[in-house]
């Protein structure tokens, strides 16, 4: 067995672990399958390294179906932190990530306030003021997030999410955070908390996830997501896309304004 071992702060390192460990809870429930932690310190996080074989038509599929089940397993409000984790911040990269430990955004109050206020005007305002977006871009920018906070976008969880609860997200689901071993998809690096299903659907296709058609048909088909959900791809990206302007400069700038402008 290998073993693959992440150092960091103590404090980003026990949210991941945290994270880890809150959305293996669903795997005996068909869910996702999620990196094993083997051991965790202050300074490190060691997990069994997956031996990377590569996607498949097949093996896409079976994630769709398993992330799912993943999300059905559920969170009691927006912006939930893992329940192990006692703090109000998590990370998503070196990014700062607004947590709650209690019911703040319930399942039945706007996610579109949720998400405008917590997961997209922080990292609009932070990389303003860094210099990464030029003015032009501010008025569009800013025009979709009030849009998005009047709940103008609001869209149903998928079926198989209870209505008295959220998805339980992965958090950060970028191509690079799905690994394709021997058995299938293996989950890494969280940023698990309490949010909307299509969220890390969106995030599978901003650097391009393998057979991304097959893992939207094979989760549709075990819970069946809303009408529209395509059109909303942008509006879930762009929380990602924002962390990224925010971490790493101007370069995703334009990107970010494409998707705004595509929703209104």
């Amino acid at each position: 067995m290998q073993i693959f071992v992440k150092t960091g702060t103590s404090k980003a390192l026990e949210y991941e672990a945290c994270g880890l460990r809150w959305l293996a809870q669903a795997c005996d429930d068909g869910g996702a399958d999620i990196a094993t932690i083997v051991e965790q310190t202050d300074q490190s996080l060691s997990t069994h390294k997956v031996i990377e074989s590569g996607a498949s038509k097949d093996n896409a599929e079976a994630f769709g179906r398993s992330l799912a089940r993943t999300h059905a397993s559920g969170a009691q409000f927006f912006g939930q932190a893992p329940p192990a984790y006692r703090h109000t911040a998590g990370f998503m990269g070196r990014a700062p990530l607004s947590l709650h430990l209690q019911a703040d955004y319930t399942a039945g109050d706007s996610w579109g306030q949720w998400y405008a206020v917590e997961r997209l005007e922080p990292y609009l305002r932070s990389s303003y003021d860094r210099g990464h977006f030029p003015e032009a871009y501010m008025d569009t920018l800013s025009r979709t997030i009030e849009a998005i906070e009047s709940r103008k976008f609001d869209a149903p969880q998928p079926t198989l999410i209870p209505s008295d609860k959220v998805a339980r997200l992965h958090g950060d689901l970028w191509s690079g955070n799905v690994l394709w071993g021997t058995e299938g998809a293996v989950l890494i690096d969280p940023a698990a908390h309490g949010g909307h299903a299509e969220s890390d659907l969106a995030q599978l296709t901003v650097f391009g996830a393998p057979y991304v058609e097959r893992i939207y048909a094979a989760y549709n088909e075990v819970s069946a997501l809303a009408p529209g959900w395509r059109e909303r791809i942008p509006l879930h990206q762009l929380h990602i896309l924002l962390v990224h302007v925010y971490l790493f400069g101007g370069s995703y700038a334009r990107q970010t304004l494409q998707a705004a402008r595509s929703l209104i």
